[in-house]
């Protein structure tokens, strides 16, 4: 894997420093360059391997980037961005993880009071100080008081678009290393958790203390926290990844039980116990006659080379790991009555996309290209409409929107794919839409979105979103709770009431692929398809390289039950065209 993303972040940060320390221009330079970074297909190092000119052939990038950008891959530092952290010495990620704190405001605080952490912001405002400052106030301080506590306790896990891309790449780095014969990620990531406190990997091989040293050894890896026999743990990418070994005998055994959950795994072990059976790590054990059964290898071992045969010996169809979450999965596993889970292929398209008509990166032609390439049979372009949420002239107004429909037909003359017209719309307080019904007509594809009053009781919301369910126009009810991973809760809606109302007036509910999102999330996806609504898988893609994401969105909706069937665009464009015309 590329250190494109790594090499965009520190970009990221650069820039964000320059721009708490009031400097023009330069910032969004800086973001700009490292957004083309982070999508550019040839690996950075490899260009930097090149020389200037190879790095300054990416959108965006000059001179000036382009040495930070060898600089780093050479010696792995950036002596300007040490500069500017020596200026200004906070946690930049996690103040600005606090909602309406941004670079600016982390400068100011830092100057004024001398904020640097989550602790400090606490501190500062539980007493007074913030609403001194010229251009706070009360209100600010009251807001900066209300998202602290949750951004201090999302701060403690991880976003799995963020441990799994790099769990990925460690998979990919142990399995090309001699003498590792199998390698695979275990805990709440290998089961697509939208969030998790650090990295769980498990490989196979006869040679524990080599495979130890090569995984400290990582490039990747910034620093070892403990190394020993069997396991080591290190620091990449400021997370925490631990690395356990065991013989290839014992792997499917450790497989099963580092995945987890603890509670799949109490009630796995459950049904080996009333079988005579002991399971553990290291296999399941036949202790029928034993009365010592203390030593974890104790009894006649008969299955945990693979992890199929650990369920097989409890007559236990594999269960998918997603689902291992004790919602009923042991029971329809014995019954034969596991879902067939959508898979990642079966996704054709993508119904809510945005283009550079409204914060999008790609002309309306680009998109289709893109969405061409990366192998879709349909696409909506559904750029935002003005409307509550939305902020410095990214929404369009009807007659944008009128505009965009007539070029958007315009471009699909020329398309492979098909290409439906569309638009997210925002649903305000009181569940209507932001576009006039004139404008909804004319369009194909309507996905009805949250952005705004996220805080509202759990009866309003609900009110609210089954309002917008019922207009006659909306086709997708979009990101349905409106949370940000990390950052805001969102809605908090009777699940239940949303799903009934989607299936009566024929609505897919969205499962936001975007990893920043995750909305809906697996629980809430079970009890749609329970329901009966429809569910669309959709990227909420800003760039192309955002369309990959939908592997986040597939596995989310399998965390739910969902199958190809389930899922509105896993149907042909045929199919999809009905629905929304019905």
């Amino acid at each position: 894997m590329s250190r494109n993303a790594e090499i965009a972040a520190l970009l990221y940060e650069y820039a964000d420093l320059l721009e708490a320390r009031d400097v023009e221009y330069k910032p969004n330079t800086y973001r700009r360059a490292a957004e083309s970074i982070q999508e550019h297909p040839t690996a950075i190092e490899d260009l930097a391997a090149d020389g200037t000119e190879a790095v300054e052939e990416i959108d965006g990038v000059g001179a000036a980037i382009s040495a930070k950008v060898i600089e780093y891959v050479e010696t792995g530092e950036i002596e300007e961005l040490e500069e500017e952290r020596s200026k200004l010495p906070v946690a930049m990620d996690e103040l600005t993880s606090v909602e309406g704190v941004g670079p600016k405001t982390v400068g100011t605080l830092y100057e004024e009071l001398g904020v640097e952490n989550l602790a400090d912001l606490e501190e500062a405002a539980s007493a007074g100080q913030i609403r001194e400052i010229k251009g706070f106030g009360p209100k600010t301080e009251e807001n900066i008081l209300g998202g602290l506590e949750f951004a201090r306790k999302a701060s403690e896990r991880e976003l799995l678009g963020d441990t799994r891309p790099l769990a990925d790449d460690l998979l990919d780095y142990l399995r090309s290393r001699e003498g590792v014969e199998k390698a695979e990620v275990a805990g709440s990531i290998r089961r697509w958790r939208e969030t998790s406190g650090d990295i769980d990997v498990l490989a196979a091989s006869d040679d524990l203390e080599t495979v130890i040293e090569t995984f400290t050894g990582w490039e990747r890896a910034e620093r070892v926290i403990e190394s020993g026999e069997n396991k080591a743990s290190v620091v990449a990418g400021g997370i925490r990844v631990d690395l356990r070994v065991v013989i290839p005998e014992e792997f499917g055994s450790a497989l099963q039980y580092f995945t987890g959950s603890k509670a799949h795994n109490i009630r796995f072990r459950n049904r080996a116990l009333d079988r005579d059976l002991k399971v553990n790590e290291y296999g399941v054990f036949d202790i029928s006659g034993l009365d010592d059964t203390s030593d974890q290898r104790a009894g006649e071992r008969v299955a945990g080379e693979t992890e199929e045969s650990m369920y097989e010996v409890l007559d236990l169809a594999w269960i998918p790991p997603e689902l291992r979450e004790d919602t009923g999965e042991i029971d329809a596993a014995a019954a034969g009555e596991l879902p067939g889970l959508i898979e990642e292929g079966e996704v054709r398209g993508d119904l809510h996309t945005h283009t550079d008509w409204s914060d999008g990166t790609e002309s309306i032609e680009e998109w289709i290209s893109s969405a061409e390439a990366f192998g879709h049979e349909y696409l909506c372009i559904s750029d935002h409409a003005t409307g509550p949420g939305m902020v410095g002239g990214v929404g369009l107004s009807d007659e944008d929107l009128l505009e965009q429909a007539a070029a958007v037909r315009a471009a699909a003359e020329d398309a492979s794919i098909e290409v439906f017209t569309g638009v997210e719309a925002n649903v305000d307080e009181a569940g209507g839409l932001s576009v006039s019904e004139e404008v909804l007509d004319e369009l194909d594809l309507v996905v009805a979105s949250p952005h705004s009053a996220l805080d509202m009781d759990s009866e309003s919301a609900t009110d609210r979103l089954v309002a917008a369910i019922e207009h006659p126009a909306t086709d997708v009810l979009g990101h349905p709770t409106g949370r940000m991973l990390g950052r805001r809760p969102g809605l908090d809606p009777d699940l239940q009431a949303i799903a009934e109302a989607a299936a009566d007036h024929g609505v897919a509910l969205e499962v936001n692929a975007n990893p920043a999102r995750l909305d809906l999330w697996g629980r809430a996806v079970k009890v749609a398809r329970s329901a009966g609504a429809k569910i669309a898988i959709d990227t909420d893609a800003h760039s192309a390289a955002e369309f990959e994401n939908v592997r986040y969105g597939v596995h989310t909706a399998r965390r739910g039950w969902a199958e190809p069937e389930d899922v509105l665009n896993t149907w042909d464009a045929e199919a999809v065209r009905a629905f929304i015309e019905r």
